[in-house]
């Protein structure tokens, strides 16, 4: 069975490869950051193995016995009131090998002014998403491989209109303990609408991500590379605002080149004393720095970074994620040894 469900990974991430990026999907909360150490390390990764259960909604295979009877909750205020927060817990089913986790993602996009067609006033509504998931994961016998799944019920209320969607995330995990080393990749959020918001079923956001990380063996850092979208190669596009014009008026339009493209599929991040009561996190998104970067001006967008501490059962979290001069975002997290 273990090998069958590996089989069938490869084969969606072959068939995901058309999938599209950003603006083209429902449920685009799923992709959000799923925590604060993994908003720290650039708002995405799926090689921080922790006692965190909440790193279980990015990579099901990251699931643990450290993470037994932990409870974990976190809560980022996004942009223009949004509200943001993801909470789990995970549990030892026995002989410390069997832990399953539990969790939500939520979104409340906040209130709105209602107008109609003339223009005239009528009553507030909101948005509202929410995504429930269970997860498992299980190590090939007699080898360092581990797979697992996340398998989740997303509910979305935008207004008048409302939907209900099942979805599923496999991957598959190298991890060597004597070298410190996790290899991973995910295929996040395939499934389908079950009940499609106006009758015309939308497309999941689909999403191909591998990433790798190592503690150094001399110094208390653990890196991290993550790939992000390998469903599409091309995410790289023309900034009509970058345009430049010669002394002669001829246009010279923003080509990204190869390296840029490659650069906006690459994360990296670094974590100092990954294991102790006190960790500093430090990460940066290429392509959010690229995409949301001003011309000419400083604005640090797509660093981001965070800090762990630890206190006798409860860990506290912080990371701050800089977008751009007029946007940033606080992501608060606390961790629960019950």
């Amino acid at each position: 069975m273990t090998y069958r469900l590996f089989f069938l990974m490869v084969v969606l991430v072959a068939w995901s490869s058309f999938s599209q990026v950003g603006g083209k999907n429902v449920y685009q909360f799923l992709n959000l950051p799923v925590s604060p150490e993994i908003s720290s390390l650039g708002g995405k990764n799926i090689t921080s193995r922790t006692s965190n259960p909440s790193h279980v909604l990015a990579n099901p295979t990251l699931v643990n016995f450290d993470m037994h009877n932990q409870l974990s909750a976190n809560y980022m205020n996004y942009f223009a009131d949004v509200n943001y927060g993801t909470a789990s817990y995970a549990n030892d089913l026995g002989r410390r090998t069997q832990v399953i986790q539990a969790g939500i993602t939520y979104i409340d996009y906040g209130r709105f002014e209602g107008f109609d067609e003339s223009g005239n006033s009528i009553p507030e509504f909101g948005g509202q998403e929410a995504a429930l998931s269970v997860g498992y994961a299980r190590r090939i016998d007699r080898t360092r491989f581990y797979v697992g799944g996340n398998l989740k019920l997303i509910s979305s209320h935008l207004e008048q209109y409302s939907s209900l969607a099942s979805g599923l995330d496999l991957g598959v995990s190298y991890i060597h303990k004597d070298l410190n080393l996790i290899v991973s990749g995910v295929v996040r959020n395939l499934g389908v609408q079950l009940k499609p918001f106006n009758d015309v079923k939308e497309s999941m956001p689909l999403e191909v991500i591998v990433g790798i990380s190592q503690q150094l063996k001399k110094a208390p850092i653990r890196w991290h590379i993550t790939l992000e979208n390998l469903q599409e190669w091309n995410i790289a596009f023309r900034n009509n605002a970058r345009d430049e014009e010669d002394l002669n008026g001829n246009v010279v339009p923003d080509d990204p080149s190869f390296i840029n493209n490659v650069f906006r599929h690459t994360i990296l991040g670094a974590e100092l004393f990954p294991d102790g009561g006190f960790s500093l996190q430090l990460g940066y998104n290429f392509r959010r720095g690229e995409e949301l970067r001003i011309q000419d001006q400083r604005s640090f967008s797509g660093l981001t970074g965070g800090i762990s501490i630890r206190f006798n059962n409860f860990r506290f979290s912080y990371s701050y994620a800089q977008f751009n001069r007029a946007a940033s975002s606080s992501f608060f997290g606390l961790n629960i040894n019950l």
